[in-house]
């Protein structure tokens, strides 16, 4: 699937199915998140901003979600956001990451976000050259953060720093 042929456009409730799919798929993998389960649309709805949210669509079929999730309440960190993004299976190393990213970036710096920042596992080099490819910066390793399934796994943080917003 040529990268031409993929559409980026709002993530909206109608695909809530086909986004959680997707969700319950990097999941699976166990290098995603440490998150099991999917959660229903109200509770990650409410975790999430209301923009910048995206799918691509090929065929009009959902094949990749990025969306952004608040850091803190605190108003001073208003301009930074985490990144969540998921790439359907059978999509996967055809550019669809890219697409969104890049969409992303330049969706949340016309919504005055400032800094976007990402944490994996490091196991998941898949996505740690996605966000580098697209400007992130390895911040740094976060040691035995959490656990998954009883064994201690750490994260990787990348972050990307705006030079258009959040600049005065």
């Amino acid at each position: 699937m040529p990268s031409e042929k993929i559409q980026i456009r709002a993530l909206v409730e109608g695909d809530w199915p086909a986004v959680r799919a997707i969700y319950l798929e990097g999941i699976a993998t166990g290098h995603a998140t440490f998150e099991t389960e999917a959660p229903a649309w109200e509770a990650w709805d409410a975790t999430h901003f209301p923009a910048p949210r995206l799918v691509a669509a090929s065929e009009e079929r959902v094949i990749g979600w990025v969306a952004l999730g608040r850091i803190s309440s605190r108003a001073v960190y208003a301009g930074e956001a985490e990144v969540s993004i998921y790439v359907a299976a059978g999509s996967r190393g055809l550019g669809v990451g890219r697409a969104l990213l890049q969409k992303l970036i330049a969706d949340s710096e016309a919504n005055d976000i400032w800094t976007l920042q990402a944490n994996m596992f490091p196991e998941n080099t898949a996505s740690l050259a996605l966000h580098k490819s697209c400007g992130f910066r390895e911040v740094g390793r976060r040691e035995r953060i959490g656990k998954m399934r009883g064994v201690w796994r750490d994260t990787i943080l990348l972050e990307r720093r705006s030079d258009i917003a959040g600049i005065d």
